[in-house]
């Protein structure tokens, strides 16, 4: 069973930066999808970043594209999500998923097909 552990959330004025962290533990890590996702109050959860982790690439929602970045570090088994020009609206939970198959072109940003989920780090952004 794969173990997920995020880190870095706290609170940051609006047009600052944040580095998300999630190190993954567990036997035979091998996801196909590394995935970035948040829920804020009263919201429903929404995917926000994806990565391959074999082949990097990459996939962001709108509203965090130019801004997040998603990278990894296979050898340490962790994935980033580097938060640059901060927007009150970020402000959320956010979770880190990891899902072991590739099952349809843009599976990344259904959250059901993620099989281990983080349990959440808060970023605050406020104006």
């Amino acid at each position: 069973q794969v173990q997920l552990v995020e880190s870095g959330g706290g609170l940051v004025q609006a047009g600052g930066s944040l580095r998300l962290s999630c190190a993954a533990s567990g036997r035979a890590f091998s996801p196909y999808t590394m995935g970035w996702f948040r829920q804020a109050p009263g919201k429903e959860r929404e995917f926000v970043a994806a990565i391959i982790w074999t082949g990097g690439s990459t996939y962001y929602a709108d509203s965090v594209k130019g801004r997040f970045t998603i990278s990894r570090d296979n050898a340490k088994n962790t994935v980033y999500l580097q938060m640059n020009s901060l927007k009150p609206e970020d402000t959320a939970v956010y979770y880190c998923a990891a899902r072991s198959l590739f099952r349809y072109m843009g599976d990344y940003v259904d959250g059901q097909g993620y099989d281990s989920w983080g349990q959440g780090t808060q970023v605050t952004v406020s104006s």
